[in-house]
């Protein structure tokens, strides 16, 4: 329940109980009444906020008498981060950890703000790899928000999303494209999701993509999941990621975390 959050009572205190309520129910459309208990306001208060926020792009009212997010929620989060550090910062961090890991892959990716729960990469630090070969269309890598149910990275931002958008994600269907290391049963996948948390990182086995592994360390925005930092080498070559390597996919994540996570400007390759 939301009210515990939060000790302010101006309005614009009162708006943001709406949203983060809204973002913590996740799944869709909900009623008055749930978006009230949820926040701990009375109707009548929650009613004003929502209809004032519909004109304003903040919510929408895809049936009579149900909310949900919307798009200037996104919008106003692209705006955050482009405000950011520039993305040559973005970018050095990257390519540190590309050094310090021998040649890995490195991956920035962000919550995705549209489509549902998804991730999307923002930047990457590759070296003169062909992502092709690798299997990497530019459309997978640059512009699809891909499901949270797979890969390290996915599993990364999922474990810090609230439990209902958990719920959700994890009783989505295996998506075809991912690798034999995927985690099938919902049971354990669910397990991995605690374990990331408690550990601050997650490791994928072919999870996405055959014949490659992976680390996935978190980008924070205080207590707020941004997005993950992964790094991806061949399982030939990295069977086992060795301490050195998971510690710094930690720092780097830490880095942008500190910085802001920002929208990275310009060329990423």
């Amino acid at each position: 329940m939301a009210t515990g959050q939060y000790r302010g009572t101006g309005h614009a205190e009162r708006v943001f109980r709406v949203q983060q309520a809204l973002g913590e129910l996740g799944g869709g459309p909900h009623s008055l009444s749930e978006i009230s208990r949820a926040t701990g306001l009375d109707d009548s208060t929650v009613s004003r906020i929502l209809q004032s926020g519909v004109y304003q792009g903040l919510f929408n009212r895809p049936h009579r008498g149900s909310y949900e997010l919307g798009t200037a929620v996104g919008d106003l989060g692209f705006q955050a981060l482009a405000n950011g550090p520039g993305g040559d910062q973005v970018h050095a961090v990257l390519q540190q950890l590309r050094l310090v890991t021998d040649g890995g892959l490195v991956f920035e990716y962000m919550k995705a703000p549209f489509g549902g729960a998804g991730r999307q990469c923002i930047a990457m630090a590759v070296g003169d790899s062909d992502l092709v070969e690798l299997g990497m269309t530019p459309r997978d890598v640059l512009s699809v928000t891909r499901s949270l149910r797979t890969g390290a990275s996915g599993r990364t931002i999922l474990a810090y999303l609230p439990s209902a958008i958990q719920q959700q994600v994890v009783s989505e269907p295996v998506p075809e494209e991912a690798g034999p290391g995927v985690y099938v049963d919902e049971a354990e996948l669910v397990a991995s999701l605690a374990e990331v948390r408690d550990v601050g990182y997650a490791l994928g086995y072919q999870e996405c993509m055959k014949g490659w592994n992976s680390v996935a360390a978190p980008i924070m925005y205080g207590e707020s999941i941004m997005g993950t930092v992964l790094l991806l080498k061949p399982m030939n070559i990295m069977p086992h990621a060795p301490q050195s390597y998971i510690e710094a996919t930690k720092r780097a994540a830490a880095q942008l975390s500190r910085m802001g996570a920002s929208w990275p400007a310009g060329d990423q390759g």
